[in-house]
């Protein structure tokens, strides 16, 4: 085959470091925007971002030559350096270690694009963990509850 042809839409989660709610509303357009931007330039197609005070969500088909984990680590690093320069009490900005990646069918597209949309109304009735939580059993991810918190 003279070329790769793929179509991998992944719903990208991760949380600032302990959850701390550095993602007000002040600068929240403004870094969803940012991490768009950082998605594109990686050739990879960005369908929303969206989250709350405390995390964010990312639909992304990823482009034939990037991975999970080029992708999450480009966005995390790019991010946090621009986050730390908006203003005082965001000096100490990081993203947490880990993150979550579940590929999701082309499908679906339009339902995760809604959830990321709606998260503000979402999140009034269920925290960031009970969430991640929900994802992991749904997906079938196994994990250890001491590993995956900051």
């Amino acid at each position: 085959m003279a070329q790769s042809l793929c179509n991998v839409l992944v719903h990208v989660i991760f949380s600032t470091r302990s959850r701390i709610h550095y993602i007000k509303p002040a600068i929240r357009k403004d870094l969803h925007a940012y991490l768009a931007g950082i998605v594109r330039t990686m050739k990879c197609e960005c369908y929303r971002v969206g989250g709350v005070e405390d995390h964010v969500h990312l639909a992304v088909r990823l482009h034939s030559t990037v991975t999970v984990a080029q992708l999450i680590e480009k966005l995390k690093s790019n991010s946090s350096k621009w986050a730390k320069d908006k203003g005082p009490g965001l000096e100490l900005f990081s993203w947490q270690n880990g993150y979550g990646a579940f590929s999701i069918s082309p499908h679906y597209k339009d339902q995760l694009v809604s959830y990321i949309e709606n998260q503000e109304e979402h999140h009034q009735a269920v925290t960031f963990q009970e969430e991640f939580r929900g994802f992991l059993r749904k997906y079938n991810v196994p994990y250890d509850e001491k590993y995956v918190w900051d």
